[in-house]
């Protein structure tokens, strides 16, 4: 069975005490919750009373994205050891808006998946086509890039701590999703080609998750696709009850 993950992703949103407030409701909401793994992706100056207020509970703290040195003269940065040591899990890497915004490459963002691992950090990749891209019909071509260059030199026993999440950029903060059929399809050739990749058992095992306004009212239609393996939520996942609805939902 392979692992149900359902990660919130802040964004540049809540303050430190916003974040604990949230996360102290969020708590009670999911306690008890064991089928799925509960993630939130905060603000870098949100993640150590975020890793302190969520002690002994079901759910993970993320970064939401990090430099793949250990440390160095990198203005404004921060390293895998600082999250390491904070008690974080999980990072999430090669987001649409840090390749769009920032210029991030796939060979960028392969050295910072290289680096997560080598820190015991588990990687969340994100991976996905625009609008004009798959009009034209290039989705499987970027979508394969950004898996293939993103997981360049990456071993099959490394790939167990590895998250795929699928992102059609046209569907992220637009209130637009793409439908289940839709999803089920790229998650189905991303599966493929992990299965290529690394062969049966480990592509199999890979947790794929959709990313791209996932709310409660669609949650379960979508989770329930046979290769979305949960999501990586945004805008829904500001509010703690919105949030839990779509944890719930993928039960």
């Amino acid at each position: 069975m392979r692992k149900i993950i359902v990660a919130g992703n802040w964004k540049m949103n809540k303050t430190n005490k916003e974040a604990v407030s949230f996360l102290s409701e969020l708590k009670g909401l999911v306690n008890g919750i064991d089928g799925v793994e509960t993630v939130i992706g905060a603000p870098f100056t949100a993640l150590s009373d975020a890793v302190k207020e969520t002690e002994g509970s079901n759910i993970k703290i993320a970064a939401q994205n990090m430099n793949p040195n250990e440390s160095g003269a990198y203005t404004g940065e921060i390293s895998p050891l600082m999250l390491k040591e904070l008690g974080v899990e999980y990072v999430i890497l090669g987001h649409s808006e840090r390749r769009e915004y920032y210029g991030e490459t796939n060979e960028f963002i392969n050295a910072k998946v290289k680096a997560a691992l080598n820190h015991g950090l588990k990687p969340i990749l994100c991976v996905g086509e625009k609008l004009e891209e798959r009009e034209a019909g290039k989705t499987e071509d970027v979508v394969a890039d950004h898996i293939q260059g993103g997981l360049a030199g990456i071993t099959a026993e490394e790939m167990k701590n590895v998250v795929i999440a699928y992102e059609p950029v046209w569907a992220i903060g637009t209130g637009v999703t793409a439908t289940p059929q839709q999803a089920e399809l790229v998650h189905n050739f991303i599966r493929l080609l992990l299965i290529d990749m690394y062969g049966k058992v480990i592509g199999e095992g890979v947790t794929i998750q959709y990313g791209g306004s996932m709310k409660p009212d669609n949650a379960k239609e979508l989770i329930s696709q046979t290769n979305i393996d949960g999501g990586l939520i945004g805008g829904a996942s500001l509010e703690a009850k919105s949030f839990s609805e779509i944890v719930k939902a993928a039960l």
